[in-house]
């Protein structure tokens, strides 16, 4: 079916749901999951009756204590598998403890495939990587450097996703009527920033990265004065998830103070370049870049 169109829908978290249908992981893998290849055909339809009466979907938001993006992100997904999908989620956040009662780890997901009529066990994660060149090739650090996409997939792939094989965890799956093999998942999307200013070459891609991801760009703060920042908007999270939109303009001042934060906090901050709505109706992004520290990323 087709990808729905997330500069289609009004109500954010509904644009947010949008873009996690069609949203390519980050990763190539044979454990990665592609959401189009899964969806019914009825989607478009089905996200169009929830822009106009999104009340299920908020109320699903609103059961979430956190105001973290991988809290909203894991709910949203909820959402996908039990409202759209219509699969049944036996287990949810599941801990897996050893014999002496220690956490060793959790299953983000338990599911039935009713297509297939196997268990999966689901791993997710939303995340945002900055390609920075290196002489050993390119390395993607997160707006906080210490998070690196290939230290982020190890650890998915070798222990997360490799949870639901061990022994311990039996106990949990049986608990949720799971006696026959589980298949481990990984869903992974984001977007991968690319080096932007003329002195940085574009970054070489690894050969396990999915080339046909989401991308932007990156710049030091002491590069602005190469670009044109007057339709710019600063990005607050949950709306680093798919095209944001607006009905106005951001003020000029309010921009000029964020970008100005970056090097007064030390802290990268995410923009969105705004243009017109093809339909003539507001504002929506046409490209997004982080605006990082001269430090950043920094080494340990």
């Amino acid at each position: 079916m087709m990808t729905p169109d997330n500069n289609a829908w009004n109500t954010p978290a509904v644009r947010h749901l949008a873009w996690l249908c069609g949203a390519p992981s980050l990763i190539c893998n044979e454990l990665t999951r592609s959401l189009p290849d899964h969806l019914p055909e009825n989607t478009f339809r089905r996200l169009r009756a929830l822009d106009l009466q999104p009340e299920p979907l908020l109320d699903a938001l609103s059961r979430s204590q956190s105001y973290r993006l991988g809290h909203y992100f894991e709910e949203l997904y909820h959402f996908l598998l039990t409202w759209l999908l219509e699969w049944p989620v036996l287990a949810r956040n599941a801990a897996i403890r050893s014999d002496q009662g220690s956490t060793l780890g959790e299953l983000d997901f338990v599911v039935q495939n009713p297509v297939t009529n196997q268990f999966e066990h689901h791993e997710i994660a939303v995340k945002f990587y900055l390609g920075v060149p290196e002489h050993q090739g390119t390395r993607w650090f997160g707006p906080n450097p210490n998070d690196r996409l290939d230290l982020k997939t190890d650890r998915m792939l070798s222990h997360q996703l490799t949870m639901s094989q061990r022994p311990e965890t039996r106990r949990v799956l049986a608990a949720c009527g799971v006696s026959e093999t589980i298949h481990p998942v990984l869903f992974m999307p984001g977007y991968l920033f690319h080096p932007i200013a003329p002195a940085l070459p574009e970054p070489p891609l690894a050969d396990w990265i999915n080339p046909r991801h989401e991308r932007g760009g990156w710049l030091y703060h002491s590069q602005l004065d190469l670009f044109d920042t007057r339709h710019w908007t600063p990005l607050q999270k949950p709306h680093w998830l798919g095209n944001f939109r607006q009905a106005m303009a951001t003020p000029g001042e309010l921009t000029e103070q964020s970008l100005s934060q970056v090097a007064l906090s030390g802290r990268p901050a995410l923009f969105a370049k705004m243009g017109k709505c093809p339909q003539g109706n507001g504002l929506r992004e046409v490209e997004r870049w982080f605006v990082v520290p001269d430090h950043w990323p920094g080494r340990a």
